[in-house]
């Protein structure tokens, strides 16, 4: 009895000096599936994401909730359905409507969750949820803020596409002079050397490759007190090719993101920490009759904006030094994953979400469940079920089998009408479900 009392007593001790893991989330906005070079992009140089899927896992069939930046913001942070917090999040939340649209504060954040639970948290960059107060970082469970409420900024000067002062700390605006994804980087490295003892949750939502399209080289745009409304890209001298300034930005990220990293390994805390690095939806091809060239989604049809696999698969890099073997990985993952499996991951309780616990698969390629996934935008709807894709669009139905035609060419509506019908009302059944769900936290 004595000796089982000082196993017990050792185990005890043992489990109360360790330390979960860190986290670091990072976000891209706009990138497009074949904007990396490890994602088969032959003009931008990305070698410290490169270098970062090279000692990791790389996923090939990744999926945001949304193809605009709001609703992926909403899913990654609370593993819902960001219909679930209403319609207004089929898209991008609009400056216009600042008063009303916003992530309720009813909702729980993995911030949220972690910050109860002893983690140090923190956003640098763009927020997207909410323009003004209290829908914002500081009352979702992030000690700290630093960053843009809006949807995009000049990358230069902080000013908002109606032309107001955006950039924050916490709930204030302050002001900093810098080019935006340096300032992000400088103040998440500030973060993790200053919590380097204690368990961190770092969201760096990077405002590269949206417009206005800049790189660091490029000149200022926006000026405080000017409506940027009908001239929001940024100072394009050959709008047929935008390539040559979203490059710029790719190139600025990934320093960012080898910058993250080598402070990392600098204080010791590779092996403490989890990195992942995704995109928030793809990337735009073209804008409209004038600007062309923009990104790039690989083989996947579509954009930005649209339900086709351009709009929404996106790139997904999972790093994690001895805890994580490198790989690449084809299973079906979703951006509404990321709570349950940050949650368990930091040893906190679970709550309800319409995402699954990924790290059985990451730490030991154990199996996925198999699902049903679904989108709502403002363009269309969407369901996945394996290798099967509804796409509706207006009064169009289109079905294509993406194991055989990853581009989305040939719609094989015609050839399966039950397969048609069973995916309408699969996802029929999810609408009326989310609705009930936006309903209540409306109320």
């Amino acid at each position: 009895m004595k000796g089982l009392l000082v196993v017990l007593i050792l185990a005890l001790a043992i489990c109360s000096e360790a330390r979960p893991p860190n986290i670091v989330v990072i976000v891209a906005d706009d990138l497009g599936y074949g904007d990396l070079g490890c994602y088969g992009s032959e003009v931008n140089r990305t070698p410290h994401i490169d270098a970062l899927a090279a000692g990791g896992l790389r996923f090939t069939d990744y999926h945001s909730a949304g193809a605009m930046c709001s609703p992926t913001r909403a899913s990654m942070l609370t593993g819902l359905y960001p219909q679930r917090f209403g319609a207004s999040f089929d898209g991008a939340l609009s400056q216009l409507n600042a008063d009303l649209e916003g992530l309720p504060l009813g909702a729980v954040t993995i911030a949220e969750k972690l910050q109860e639970n002893g983690y140090a948290t923190a956003c640098f960059g763009k927020w997207h949820l909410g323009y003004v107060s209290p829908l914002i970082p500081t009352r979702q469970g992030f000690d700290e803020f630093r960053g843009l409420l809006s949807g995009d900024g000049d990358h230069h000067t902080q000013i908002s596409r109606l032309g107001q002062e955006d950039w924050y700390a916490n709930d204030s605006i302050s002001m900093e002079e810098g080019y935006t994804a340096d300032l992000i980087t400088r103040h998440s490295v500030d973060f993790i050397r200053e919590h380097r003892d204690e368990p961190f949750f770092l969201y760096v939502p990077h405002l590269a490759i949206h417009f206005p399209w800049q790189a660091p080289d490029d000149p200022p745009h926006r000026k405080k007190g000017v409506d940027y409304r009908k001239d929001k890209w940024g100072i394009i001298p050959a709008p047929q090719n935008v390539a040559p300034h979203v490059q710029g930005m790719i190139q600025s990220m990934d320093e960012s993101v080898g910058n993250i990293v080598k402070c990392i390994h600098e204080l010791d805390l590779a092996n403490d920490t989890l990195v992942i690095f995704t995109s928030d939806n793809g990337g735009y091809l073209k804008y409209g009759p004038k600007f062309q060239n923009i990104s790039s989604n690989g083989v996947y049809r579509g954009q930005k904006t649209e339900i086709y696999e351009g709009g929404h698969r996106v790139p997904l890099i999972v790093s994690w030094p001895g805890k994580i073997n490198p790989g690449i990985r084809d299973s079906l993952v979703h951006s509404n994953d990321w709570m349950p499996t940050l949650l368990v991951l930091a040893g906190v309780g679970q709550v309800n979400t319409d995402g699954v616990d990924l790290l059985p698969h990451l730490l030991h390629g154990s199996d996925l469940p198999d699902r049903t996934l679904y989108w709502r935008a403002r363009s269309g709807r969407a369901v996945r079920q394996g290798p099967w894709k509804l796409c509706a669009i207006g009064k169009r139905t289109e079905l294509y089998h993406l194991e055989n035609d990853p581009g989305e060419t040939t719609n094989l509506a015609a050839e399966h009408p039950g397969i048609i019908r069973e995916l309408s009302q699969a996802w029929d059944q999810w609408n009326e479900d989310v609705k009930r769900s936006a309903a209540a936290f409306s109320e």
